[in-house]
Formats: structure tokens, sequence, C-alpha cells
């Protein structure tokens, strides 16, 4: 059961874990706001607005009787050095009355124009300012993290800045803020909003703000109301606030009942003597030695540490699933893009040392190769099944997402390792080479090989540091560059047992099988796509004026017996396919032009006849 406030009910919460002598304070922050999200509200001080360069509200008094004072006496260059030495005093005896917020704005600023042109200088960037100066610090930041998670959704606040504000705003959280009496009676019940930040000495652009030690000894009934249900139905985290002056929020807190959370109280000094009286009257965990930054941004890192052991992993299947039904809906693009993009940083993880060895013994070179090769492949799982699922079933809208899923899988060889094996750290780009193959073989079997022109030369690349000329996908992704032929021999045979002619071709397609089990259920019909595919990237690598890099993606294709060499063959009906309407061309392979694509066509076909045997 929950109260009005959402936080839920003592008798059935969620487990809370005392902060003792057995573990740190911050570890018990951690587990605390990690296993009650939306329990622990914040109370913050000035403590956290210090690193920004932000004056705190009493800062502001000092420094407006400062220049009062100056302007008062200007003959006098110690008259505002002696103002705000005491403020209070010094207002008093040259004005009569009483010093509170509203009086000095009221003096020096009467009109509201005027009044936001003084105080924005105060607490917004001027021109020409740092991009860090006033501007919202790594606690600010770090919070805004943990309301976006749910941790967090209430923040009680003594400061005047909109520095919590801004920084929910850039995280994209539109926070509901509570500074004035009379919107305490109106506003939304805490349960219904993401985030309330209730500021309790109201906003620096507000008259009625509090400040002296008077306007501090009490609050309004509606705001002293909302403010003893956040303290008895939430747990409390304190930061920057030093209890020394607000005597109003002090007796609040002094007076609640025991409570049902634990407190935290984080203090980077010694605690002032209100502030020990709290924590030991509410047994307190206190945390010492870390400003905010540390504090926030530490207790982020510990609940998404937590979030990884407490979070289910998700199938392949279903995460096929969940693409499906995103592929479709322009609305849920960004979901789909993530879907992927996890997926390429599972492959892309192990790619570069020393998640996989690029050296190895010569005695252990065999085993390391072959180790490296499954492990790849496993890496990599998830994301062909996503490729295959996706390419086949898009129309062509995500195009762009698939291209960039080869090129962050390229750029793992982009990292030069010290020692190396030459083959070992070749087989870098396997990740790219199974999601280039995958993509290929889905445009063929859904009827949009004009994908095979973009995925075949983009994105160019050189090993860093060779000199040597970038190119694509087509000529620095061919499998025997990738693949060593020994060490596949050794690990993928006939079923005879017997070498096979092209291991490499042989090995990609029986193990890309698998993710294209729901896309095309036809042995024969999957062969025959991986055949087509081979052919139309043979001829893209063949395109070019360097007899040095023209080097097909050698394949059962190229066996007269298997695939044909005649006008009935798959030769003679790619040929055949040779006109201005045929997608590569259309997509801006060979130039274009059909005549060019007849030549790279008659040179693929020159160069098996010249290294395949056949009868």
């Amino acid at each position: 059961m929950e109260s009005e406030t959402g936080a839920a009910d003592a008798s059935n919460g969620p487990v809370v874990v005392p902060a003792g002598t057995l573990i740190e304070p911050s570890m018990a922050l951690a587990l605390n706001v990690h296993s009650s999200p939306g329990v622990y509200a914040l109370l913050l001080g000035a403590g956290i607005s210090i690193a920004s360069g932000v004056k705190t509200g009493w800062g502001v008094v000092e420094d407006l009787v400062g220049k009062v004072a100056a302007v008062r006496d200007p003959d006098d260059p110690g008259a505002r050095a002696a103002a705000m030495t005491d403020p209070e005093k010094w207002w008093q005896a040259h004005c009569g009355e009483p010093l509170g917020y509203s009086a000095l704005l009221g003096a020096v600023a009467p009109r509201p124009a005027s009044r936001q042109a003084l105080l924005a200088g105060y607490f917004e960037p001027a021109d020409g300012d740092e991009a860090s100066t006033k501007g919202p610090t790594a606690a600010h930041r770090a919070i805004a993290q943990l309301v976006r998670r749910g941790s967090i959704r209430v923040i009680l606040t003594t400061n005047f800045d909109r520095l919590m504000e801004r920084a929910l705003q850039e995280a994209g959280i539109s926070p509901q803020v509570v500074h004035r009496p009379e919107q305490f009676d109106s506003m939304q019940p805490l349960a219904h909003s993401q985030v309330t930040v209730i500021k309790l000495h109201g906003d620096y652009a507000d008259l009625e703000q509090r400040n002296t030690v008077d306007e501090l000894e009490t609050y309004p009934e509606a705001q002293q109301k909302v403010l003893e249900r956040v303290l008895d139905e939430y747990g409390l985290i304190v930061c920057g606030w030093s209890a020394d002056w607000d005597t109003a929020l002090v007796r609040a807190v002094e007076g609640t009942r025991s409570r049902r959370y634990p407190m935290f109280w984080s203090q980077y000094g010694s605690l002032g003597s209100a502030a020990r009286r709290l924590t030991a009257r509410h047994s307190a965990a206190v945390i010492e030695g870390k400003d905010a930054d540390e504090l926030f941004t530490d207790l982020v890192r510990r609940v998404e540490a937590l979030d990884h052991l407490s979070v289910a992993p998700i199938t392949r299947d279903v995460v096929v699933i969940q693409l499906k039904r995103a592929l479709a809906d322009p609305v849920r693009r960004i979901e789909l893009s993530d879907l992927v993009d996890q997926a390429v940083a599972q492959a892309a993880n192990g790619s570069a040392p020393p998640h996989r060895p690029v050296s190895a013994t010569p005695a252990a070179w065999a085993d390391t190769f072959t180790a490296g090769v499954r492990d790849y492949r496993a890496d990599s799982d998830t994301l062909l099944h996503l490729l295959a699922n996706g390419v086949y079933h898009d129309d062509g809208s995500h195009d762009r997402l698939w291209l960039r899923t080869v090129e962050r899988l390229v750029r793992m060889r982009n990292v030069t390792p010290g020692r190396y094996n030459e083959y070992l750290e070749k087989l870098r780009h396997l990740p790219a080479l199974l999601a280039t193959w995958t993509i290929g073989v889905a445009a063929v079997l859904s009827h949009r090989e004009e994908l095979l022109a973009s995925i075949a030369t983009r994105p160019e690349w050189a090993y860093p540091h060779s000199g040597h000329t970038p190119e694509g996908p087509a000529w620095y992704l061919n499998p025997v560059y990738v693949i060593e032929t020994q060490g596949l021999h050794d690990m993928h045979r006939a079923g005879n047992g017997n070498k096979l002619l092209y291991p490499q071709s042989n090995w990609l397609k029986d193990t890309l099988r698998e993710p294209f089990r729901l896309v095309e259920p036809s042995d024969t019909a999957y062969h025959e796509a991986c055949a087509r595919f081979e052919f139309l990237i043979s001829m893209i690598a063949m395109d070019t004026d360097s007899e040095f890099r023209a080097y097909p993606w050698a394949g059962e294709f190229l066996l007269h017996s298997t695939w044909g060499w005649d006008d009935t063959g798959l030769a003679g009906s790619v040929a055949k396919e040779l006109s201005d309407t045929w997608p590569l061309l259309q997509a801006g392979a060979f130039g274009g032009t059909p005549e060019h694509a007849q030549r790279v066509h008659a040179a693929l076909v020159a160069w098996r006849n010249t290294h395949v045997r056949h009868p």
C-alpha cells in the first residue's frame, strides 16, 4: 500500500539495509536507494552549489548590503567591508528596520525588471563566462540521472538558485517546482509527479525568500504540512546542509517521529552542534570526507553496478521479437537503434586486446586461433540474428543503421596492439565480416541488392600507420584476408574429414545458417542466396585498376559443377541483368553504367577461367 506521497508503507515496504559498523555508509546508501526506488528524498543545502560559483542566498544579501554601504558612503573605502561584517546590524542601524530579503530588494531594485536583472547577475552566467561558470555541477547532473531512473522523486532544497532545475531539464525531465507559499495547496500530489523540487526558502526571483534568522524561524502552514509529510514518509539523504541557521527546518527534522527508513547525512567537514544532534536523534549514517560531486557521482556508479546484477539477461529470441515490433514503427526508431547498438557493443567488446589474444607461442597458435574464431562468433550471435531479420524485413528505411553497424565493428582494428601474431590480429575483423556477409545475404533474399553497393564500399579503411590507401570492405574484409586458411582447415573440414577447397566460404555459410532460419527455412534457397552474394561482391572486388587488389570472395560459386558458368548458370543469369535498371547500377556501383559492369563481369569470368580448375 502506498501513502499519498508514493512512498511505500513501512509494513510491506522494501527491505531496509541498516548502516552499521560492518558496511560503509556509502555502500549502505547505494543498497538502500537501489532496493527502494522512489523512497528516499534529498535535502540539499548550499554545499551542493559551491563548485558552480553561484553565491548562497545569504551571500547575495551580504554582497547587496555591502554595495548599499559603498554607494551610501562613496568616500569611505572600507564601508563595504565593514557592512558585510555584520549585515543585519549595519542595516538596522542605517535603515531603521530589520534586514529582510524583501526590504533589501525593494530598496536596491524597486521595479520587477530591474530586480530580475540585478539577481540574474548572481545566479545566471553572463556573456563571455566559461561554460562551467554558474552551471549545474557534477552533483546536480548525477542527481538528474537518479531521478531519470526513478530512484529519487522528491528534492528538498534551501538553495535559491535554479541549478537543480537546469540539470533536470538538460536530462529531459520536467520537474514540478514549488517555491511560493500559495503553491503548496495546489501542487500535484508527489506520487503523480516524476520529481518535485521543493525550494524551502524560495527562488532567487521571489520577494518572499527566507534568508535572515527571523525569516528562517517559521514556515507557512501549508509548506510546513508538506515538509512534515515528506520527513515522515520518506527516507532522507542530506548533503550540503549545515543545519546552523535554518531554525524551522531543524525543528521539523528534529520533531519527526521514529524514521521508517534510514537517514544518510553527508558531511565534507566536521558536523556542527545542530547537525550532531539531528544525526544522533535519528541514528543517521554519516558519510564523511566526500563533497557533493563525489557523493552523488559515486552513488550513481554503485547503483548502476547493482543494476547489472539484478537485471535478468534478455534472450536472443526476445530481442529479435522486439526488433520486429520496432522495425515498422517510426516512433520506435530510437528503441530499434538501441537494440542493435547494444548487440554491436557485445560483439565489439571482445575484438580488442586483452579480451582476445593477438599473440601466441608457436605451440599454442592453433588452439588460440580456433578459440578466437569460436569466441568472435559467439559474441556476435545476437547481432547476427538481428541483422538477418532486420535487413530482410526492412524496406530501406533503416539502411543507415545496418551500415553503421559495420562501421563500428571495422573500427575495432584501429587500435594497434604491441606484439602480435599477424593472423590473430587480422581476426579482429571477423565480427565485421560476419555482419557484412549477413547483411549481404539478407539483402539478396529480400530482393534489395542495391544495399550491396553500400556495404561493399563503405566504410573505407586502411591499417593504421601502414601507408596504404583506404579501400572498401569488398577488399579488406575478403574472407581469405580475415580468416587464415590453414587455421580454418584445422577446425572446419568436409564430412569425410577432407580439407575443403574454399574453407572460409564453407565456414561462413555453415555458421550463419542459424540466424537465417526464420528468414529462409529452405537450405537450398539459402545456399543460392549465399552464392549470389559472393558473386556480386566479387564483381565489386574485381572493379579496381590494381591487378594485385582484384581478388574475388572465393567460394563454390566458382565451380562449374555447382552453379554453372554458361548462359543458364549464375554467371549467365547475372550477365543478362546488366542494364540501366539493375539495382546495383542504380545505387551507383560500377560507375552506374552497364558497359562498366559488363567489363567487370568479364574480368571475374576471366579470373575464374584462369585460376579455377574445372571440367
